[in-house]
């Protein structure tokens, strides 16, 4: 085994924190190891919230740039991946707000109910597979119909599997708001189900 592959073994194993530290020491390879990481959640989300590859991609990169730049604002008090996702959260808002698509503001509503997007079965055959990829398809097309704001949540909580109290890290809004808002989203995704002759949601 060479040094190389030594030392790239070393990189691997390391913690996002190890990865941080040694990057503001100066260590480029750790850096493009948290770039490595991080590069395809990322840009999933972001492609989630524009819906468009190419823009994602542009985002993406301006996201690294801007945790490249902002690394030693970087708090311990939070998960390198919730400052991330901030971070990416907020680039993709600037892009949409850049690009005129309407960020509607948000009516609260009450956190009561409990629709959830069921994704996942376990071990399915052929027609459940294809079942499946069509529902994913028709939840993916509803999750595009939503205003900006609510889509930003769903993503987050359902896509990334991300608590309550990450998305309100990620997004600065109070926990109540994340909860009432989910909740709407979730009420106009069952009124959009319902108007594509999805009854039973």
């Amino acid at each position: 085994m060479t040094t190389a592959s030594i030392s790239l073994t070393k990189v691997c194993d390391l913690s996002d924190a190890e990865l941080i530290a040694r990057s503001l020491g100066g260590g480029t390879d750790h850096f493009e190891e948290l770039v490595h990481r991080y590069q395809r959640p990322i840009t999933g989300y972001i492609y989630r919230m524009l819906g468009d590859f190419e823009s994602s991609l542009d985002v993406t990169q301006e996201v690294f740039i801007k945790v490249y730049n902002s690394l030693n604002k970087y708090s311990s008090d939070y998960k390198f991946s919730t400052w991330l996702y901030r971070i990416a959260h907020n680039a993709a808002i600037d892009h949409i707000r850049r690009n005129s698509i309407s960020a509607q503001s948000i009516e609260t509503e009450n956190d009561e109910g409990s629709f959830e997007l069921q994704l996942e079965s376990k071990a399915p055959n052929p027609e459940q597979e294809r079942e499946r990829s069509e529902w994913r398809k028709q939840i993916e097309s509803v999750v595009r119909c939503l205003p900006p704001a609510y889509r930003d949540l769903i993503i987050l909580r359902h896509s990334h599997d991300l608590s309550y109290d990450e998305i309100k890290d990620i997004t600065g809004l109070p926990l109540g708001t994340v909860k009432n808002r989910l909740f709407r989203a979730r009420e106009m995704m069952r009124e959009l189900f319902v108007k594509r002759g999805f009854d039973g949601i």
